[in-house]
Parts: structure tokens; sequence; C-alpha cells
């Protein structure tokens, strides 16, 4: 198939997300992808600046991750995960709870991170039902985004995504993101919505809101308010979606963060970009509110797909890739790098604003935009043209590289920024 044949098969039966079809470019074809490249029909490489949303960390076609689903296709490829069970699971389990911070002890799976935030919700509004408490407030930051489904998109606070169904949510309160300056504002806020209403959780993206264009909080403020929560009997919520697995320069934003979730959502580079899966993971305390001999207090929430064998197997082979000092190392220097290279970018006249935390680069530019107008879409084929993938969020540009990035890339990734810079500058 050419790529104009696909163009066109895809024209006439494809709707893609986040796409305003009737104004929005053809979308490129891209025929294969290798290490950190994608490659479209005519063999031009584009370089994944962003890792496909986050997914693949470890790079495409990694040989362990591929190794891996091969050896397991043969033997078990899927089966029905209520009332069976299989070894991929299992050994993904005592794996994961090995990395996981030390107070999670149960794993939920499901298929993507939208389907683990709606799991983390229900289970929190149950965990109060079960112990004869009817608590129906969601308390979640202003701006964060946890999903696309209804509970998901309840939580979120970006209206972009949630406009036609926000008369459809749950009741969700919103608060600022803590910061210096208004740290003790927030607490007493908190205050007063617990004092307010019956608040079963707090669901918040730890040290990143993604896509809020990766804005940046400090773990001790975070932390602050996870204390308010626990104290409160409040179930607290960390979506670590976009920031598990390494992104942050630890395995999990929650390792910088002395106060730990009660449940934690975890997707995206769970199985490296591979496979989709989702795992929802949670205290042994939030467990044993649903273990009963009364059958109604069970957790009664199933997904065809859970516990796939393949994602489990793809997902084990990715946590020994994670661990593995090369990769360690690699988190650590790209993380290093981007600390360096704020001071070089802070200072242009094109930039109103730089930040980094782990893997994740990001920059503000010094114009105003719409978040999915023209200029965007201007500054995204201008990267396009130039060798490499990324997606602006509205006038932020931000970069998400694998962790298997070299030196020399990543030195490409930062002339290539810096070279757009220098024609907005003009």
């Amino acid at each position: 198939m050419t790529a104009q044949e696909l163009q066109e098969l895809d024209a006439a039966h494809i709707w893609h997300p986040l796409t305003q079809h009737k104004t929005a470019a053809q979308p490129l074809a891209i025929k294969k992808a290798q290490g950190n490249y994608l490659f479209d029909y005519d063999d031009k490489p584009y370089f994944d600046a962003i890792s496909s949303w986050y997914t693949c960390s470890y790079g495409h076609a990694n040989p362990v991750l591929t190794q891996a689903i091969k050896n397991q296709v043969d033997q078990l490829h899927h089966v029905v995960f209520a009332g069976m069970t299989h070894e991929p699971a299992a050994v993904l389990s005592k794996k994961l709870i090995g990395i996981l911070p030390y107070n999670q002890k149960k794993l939920f799976f499901s298929e993507n991170g939208s389907t683990s935030v709606e799991i983390a919700l229900k289970m929190a509004f149950q965990y109060h039902f079960n112990r004869g408490e009817k608590r129906n407030v969601v308390i979640a930051f202003e701006n964060g985004f946890h999903g696309d489904t209804f509970g998901a998109m309840s939580a979120s606070g970006l209206s972009i995504y949630n406009g036609p169904f926000e008369d459809f949510f749950i009741d969700v309160k919103r608060i600022p993101v803590p910061t210096e300056e208004n740290i003790e504002k927030v607490l007493k806020r908190i205050d007063e919505l617990v004092a307010q209403y019956q608040v079963a959780s707090f669901i918040y993206e730890p040290l990143v809101q993604g896509a809020a264009a990766m804005q940046m909080h400090d773990p001790e403020h975070l932390c602050r308010l996870l204390l308010r929560f626990r104290e409160s009997g409040i179930i607290t919520i960390a979506d670590e979606v976009m920031t598990g697995f390494g992104k942050t320069g630890t395995l999990f934003a929650s390792d910088q963060i002395t106060n730990k979730p009660d449940i934690m959502c975890l997707s995206k580079a769970l199985t490296g970009g591979i496979m989709p899966m989702a795992i929802t993971t949670c205290t042994q305390e939030v467990y044993d509110a649903f273990y009963d001999d009364e059958l109604a207090k069970g957790f009664f929430h199933g997904h065809t797909y859970s516990g796939n064998p393949l994602g489990c197997a793809v997902a084990a082979a990715g946590i020994d890739l994670l661990t593995s000092l090369p990769i360690q190392e690699n988190i650590a220097y790209l993380s290093r790098m981007h600390q360096e290279h704020v001071k070089v970018f802070q200072s242009h006249k094109a930039v109103a604003q730089v930040r980094s935390c782990g893997v994740i680069f990001a920059i503000d530019l010094a114009i105003e935009m719409e978040r999915y107008g023209s200029k965007r879409n201007d500054i995204f084929q201008w990267f396009m043209s130039n060798g490499i993938f990324l997606r602006p969020l509205g006038k932020t540009v931000y970069i998400v590289p694998p962790f298997t990035t070299s030196p020399a890339e990543l030195e490409l990734l930062y002339k290539a920024i810096l070279s757009f810079l220098d024609e907005l500058g003009q």
C-alpha cells in the first residue's frame, strides 16, 4: 500500500482523536518505527521526542519487549481473568509491587489510563460506602487532566475537553495547585471543603500536570496537602499514568513525596507502548474494605481484557528494563542535561518560562496563541519538517524523549529547539 492509498482509506473511514477533520491536515502516513524514530513512506525519519504520548520510553520495537511478547503469544494470549489466573500476571504483580511505593499492596487490571482512573474513583466511593458512609464529592486540582471517560472527565479541569458533557459529571470541587505563595490558603480551602461536603477522595497528578502544558509543582507542598486529606479520612489517588515509570527522574513521582497515596493509576509506559494495559493499585486498607462475607461489598467492576497475558509479559519485561543500570543512568543523564538547559533557554527573548522535571522539559513561548489554533499547527509542522515529532500544547513546546536517547540525539533536539526560537524571535 502506498502512502496515498493509505491516506485515502483513512479519509474514507477513520475518525482520529483530538481532531477537527474539516480543518485538519491529512495525517502523516507512518510505515514503521525503530529505536527512537518513526519513518514515513519515503523512509524519512522523525525523532519521537514525546515517546508517542509518553508510552515508548524504551524506544520502538525494543528487542527485550518484542521478545517477551513473542515468547508469550504461543503459550497463552488471552483468558478470562475473573475466576482464573496465569503466570504472567503473577510474575508482573511481584515485580511491580517490588518497585511501587511501600504501601501499595494490591493490583486491579484494566486497559488504559482513563479506565484506571475510573476504577480508582469507584474504589474510593465504595470504600466509604462499605464502611457505612456515603461520601459523594471528589476534590481535584484546577487544570488537571485524568482522561476521557465520564469519571475521569469529571475530575479533569480542562474545559476544552469537557465542555459538552459537564452537566453529567460527578460532583468535583477544585483547588489550586499549591505553591510557596498560596500553600496556607490552599490548606484553608481544603478545611472548608471537608467541613462543608462529604469528600470521598482527592485525585492529583503528582509533580507534573501533563495536559495542562507540563505545569509543575513542588513535592513538599503536595506532601502537606496529602497529610491534611489523610487526617480527614479522605482517600488520596495519585494519577501516575503520565508521570509513572521513570519520567520524573524517580521510578514514580510519588517516590519524591513523603506521604504516599492510597491508590495509584498506572498505564502508558507500563508496557513500553507495545500493548494497551493499565493497573490501579491500592493499599491493604483499601482492599480490606471490600473483603467481606457479604457479596455486594466486593468490587464488581470488570474488563474483558483485564490481566491480558501478553500485556503482563511485556510489562514485566519493561520493569526489568526500567530498573536496569543503563536505563537508570540515562534517565539521570537526561534529567541532568534538562536542568542545565533550563538556564540556557531561559534567557532567550522568545521564551517566557522554562522548566524541567526528570526527562520532561517544557518551554513556554513569549507569545499568545490558542491551544489547538493555526499557530500551534505551524509550530508542529516546523518541527516535523526538521525531522522531530512533538505536539505543542498551545504556546508550550515540550519534549519527553525516550530513555534510550543518546547524547548526540539530545543535543540535536536542543539545537532544533534553539533554531526554532531564533526564527520565532526574528
